[in-house]
């Protein structure tokens, strides 16, 4: 359901370092937003050094973008930003300083997975069992 984008500048990231802030980034959003980690879609951008500032400054910060649907708690979603931030510093090894996080969100209404509008947060076990309903027909 939810989609990260985490950009930076080329070789900031190893492919390692990738694969275990996915998983990371997975279980703290399941944890948080109680939905399976196997909805928790992650991506990477990697730019040019030159294509990247902070300030009017070259830099290499880790940008993670994020979407999420309206309606969740916002003390959740703070605590959610706020893990990911720290979750980016740790396994980058980076200072904080070079981790900014930002969410954007929307209604439910306005997304599709697996062909489905999605549900409105709280209704994902009913969204989830319909699937499977489908799935076994």
């Amino acid at each position: 359901m939810p989609v990260y984008t985490l950009t930076t500048t080329a070789g900031t990231l190893t492919p390692q370092t990738k694969a275990s802030l996915a998983g990371e980034i997975g279980r703290i959003h399941s944890e948080i937003n109680q939905v399976p980690a196997a909805y928790v879609n992650v991506v990477y951008l990697e730019l040019p050094a030159d294509n990247v500032f902070t300030g009017g400054t070259p830099a290499a910060p880790v940008l993670v973008s994020g979407w999420v649907r309206d309606g969740h708690d916002e003390e959740a979603t703070s605590r959610l930003a706020l893990q990911i931030a720290g979750a980016v510093a740790e396994f980058a090894a980076l200072p904080k300083e070079r981790v900014v996080v930002v969410f954007q969100s929307s209604p439910a209404r306005f997304a599709v997975e697996g062909g489905r509008l999605l549900p409105d947060p709280g209704q994902e076990a009913a969204w989830m069992a319909a699937a499977a309903e489908q799935g076994a027909g």
